[in-house]
């Protein structure tokens, strides 16, 4: 049995049960993983498989894709001949979709056994994936919550999304499985906070934290940042994604930067910048989103890839502020400086910052950098 009944204390992430997907480990203090899911039609092999080709080299370490039909099913056996993370197939209502997927190599699959059917429509997808070894993902959204708890907590609430996913836990561990990853999600940040603090309390699986629905890369960055920040600085949570309305590679770079803000993931190139003020006298904003831009298309060529670099907007503070920045830049006036832990190095011409930058980090590592 994997869950707890007194509810007396929250099961930290170091603490819950290991679950394999493909190559990836999650929970027993594993690191994080990060997911996202394909907006492509999953038929379409070719479009398929270059998005997660893109999405690897984000960072992304576990992709889903939808499966609305038995065409898409068959598709998963070409697209995971070609791909190197594990693939996660999105089952809703037709149990013989989950069945032809876990057939095809999905390394996991995620369905509600709520809209899947009658139990004996469930039982045929855990003995499938019992068969083949593979995890299951029991979601609970608070958009697909059962009338009965509806009822029961007069509308959606916290305790109505935990007590419909302990029911789901609960039928299928009677069926004998228990290789199970838990979601529950609402796009009510507060809401989910508190089911997350509810359900840790209950269960020792591992759970996928998101914010569903959050909204545009804007506002689903912000609500995602808020939830997924008080969420997992709780030690809840093992595995992410940051749900958003735009391209699937944002969702990566924003899941990395919140797991990089709360120190659960190291390494990478941060990038940080002032604000602008009246004393900037350059387009630090365009500045700022070139270096963004250029670092993403340098981060294979770097050879050393835990790294702050500060982008400034005035020579006149740039150096103090950028000191906990390992390099930065900064400029006004027709010209800028190169900085290296809050010392000035040199001095270049403003057009030559980016250019300057980029020769800096192509050494970096290679040269004495005291």
């Amino acid at each position: 049995m994997q869950y707890i009944d007194d509810g007396m204390e929250i099961i930290m992430r170091e603490n819950t049960k290991v679950v394999r997907i493909g190559a990836v480990n999650i929970g027993g203090g594993n690191p994080i993983a990060i997911q996202s899911m394909t907006n492509t039609d999953t038929r379409d092999i070719v479009s398929s498989v270059r998005q997660i080709h893109a999405l690897e080299r984000a960072g992304c370490d576990i992709v889903r894709m939808a499966i609305p039909d038995m065409e898409a099913a068959d598709a998963i056996e070409e697209i995971k001949k070609r791909i190197s993370i594990p693939l996660v197939a999105d089952i809703h209502f037709d149990y013989r979709l989950a069945i032809a997927a876990i057939q095809n190599g999905a390394d996991k699959i995620r369905i509600n056994p709520g809209n899947i059917g009658s139990l004996e429509k469930v039982r045929a997808v855990v003995e499938k994936a019992k068969e083949y070894e593979i995890p299951m993902r029991v979601g609970v959204n608070s958009g697909s919550l059962e009338k009965v708890f509806l009822d029961k907590y007069k509308g959606v609430s916290a305790e109505g999304i935990v007590e419909s996913a302990l029911d789901k836990v609960r039928q299928i561990e009677d069926m004998g499985y228990d290789n199970l990853v838990i979601s529950i999600k609402s796009s009510d940040v507060l809401m989910s906070v508190k089911a997350h603090e509810q359900i840790a309390q209950k269960i020792t699986y591992p759970i996928h934290v998101g914010i569903t629905e959050s909204g545009t890369v804007f506002a689903g960055n912000i609500k995602s940042a808020i939830g997924l920040g008080l969420i997992l600085n709780q030690g809840i949570g093992d595995t992410i994604r940051v749900s958003l309305t735009g391209e699937p590679v944002e969702e990566i770079k924003s899941a990395k930067l919140i797991l990089k803000t709360l120190g659960l993931r190291k390494g990478g190139i941060e990038v940080v910048s002032c604000p602008t003020c009246g004393r900037t006298q350059i387009d630090l904003i365009k500045l700022a989103e070139q270096v963004e831009d250029m670092l993403e298309e340098m981060q294979d060529q770097i050879s050393v890839q835990d790294i702050k670099v500060a982008v400034m907007g005035c020579v006149v503070n740039g150096p103090g502020e950028a000191r906990e920045a390992d390099i930065g830049i900064a400029g006004g006036r027709g010209e800028g400086i190169l900085i290296k832990k809050g010392k000035i190095i040199k001095k270049v011409k403003e057009e030559e910052l980016l250019d300057t930058l980029k020769e800096e980090l192509l050494n970096w590592g290679r040269v004495d950098e005291t």
